[in-house]
């Protein structure tokens, strides 16, 4: 695919690198002689992507792909070694380990995270209930969040930043947990962020849950965006993989692989910025 018409685009990445410099130990056994060599690690090998409003897009990987790599640099978190990231308004980052205030209760947490994403107090005292609804945590809402589990305080900054109405906002790996009626409850929101014209990423290695929440999906692998399709093709094949995978069976998985990358187009970007479009380089809201 050829200089895609960057027409409704919310965010586009344009050939993205990133090389960490790490220092790696090595001794000599007996004498544990240590001594440090200056290493690279390419965490993203030339990523391009346009992201449209109206989208909900997947990023599958296994460990190690680059997947939360990718959505830090689309948040302005770090700069990439090279390449260009440009989004039309400030994306809204919420991760697993975006930090609220163990030590207060989640009435509180939802009161302070509600005013740190820029609500005023007028609107914060108005969003309270919505937020607590989504939220779902019952009497647990009194409780110190240091009580809760992994899965209450994912639900909790998603009903936080899904508060703030975004345009463009990044999820990583925190809607994986929840019973039945939570993810109804998560799935709907979502779905009214998209009609908004907002855009969501979703960072997750859990295929199922790419392909019953979005309607696209990116496979990272190694760095490298090997799949760009509808979310319930893309999870299929990388669920395919990572059972094979699983299983010990590599020649199966190779197969898969070398089969998604064969039919993959690698995206080229133009940056040049659209007539009455302003577009903007951004840091984003935790």
């Amino acid at each position: 695919m050829s200089d895609p018409l960057i027409t409704n685009a919310s965010v586009v990445v344009d050939d993205v690198r990133m090389i960490y410099r790490v220092n790696a130990e090595e001794g000599d056994g007996r004498r544990r002689r240590l001594w440090h060599r200056a290493t690279q690690v390419h965490a993203l090998k030339g990523v391009s992507l346009v992201a449209r409003q109206g989208e909900t897009i997947g990023i599958l990987g296994h460990n190690g792909s680059g997947k939360s790599t990718l959505l830090r640099i689309i948040a302005g978190f770090e700069p990439p070694t090279s390449g260009s990231v440009l989004a039309s308004s400030t994306p809204t980052f919420l991760g697993v380990n975006a930090a609220l205030q163990p030590e207060l209760s989640g009435t509180r947490n939802v009161r302070l995270g509600l005013l740190a994403i820029g609500l005023t107090p007028k609107q914060a005292d108005a969003a309270m209930p919505d937020v607590l609804e989504l939220a779902a945590l019952g009497d647990a809402i009194h409780r110190p969040m240091k009580t809760y589990s992994s899965g209450m305080g994912a639900r909790l900054r998603f009903a936080i930043a899904a508060a703030a109405q975004p345009d463009i906002l990044l999820i990583d790996e925190a809607l994986a947990t929840g019973d039945a009626a939570t993810k109804a409850r998560s799935d709907e929101r979502m779905k009214t962020i998209r009609e908004q014209a907002g855009t969501i990423f979703l960072v997750s290695h859990a295929a199922q849950v790419i392909e019953e929440m979005c309607t696209r999906a990116i496979w990272l692998h190694e760095g490298q965006i090997i799949s760009d399709g509808p979310a319930h093709q893309t999870a299929r094949a990388y669920r395919w993989w990572a059972w094979c995978e699983a299983k010990g069976e590599t020649d199966k998985a190779q197969v898969v692989l070398d089969d998604v990358i064969s039919r993959y187009s690698r995206v080229r970007v133009s940056l040049a910025e659209p007539r009455n479009k302003r577009t903007r380089k951004a840091r984003a809201r935790r």
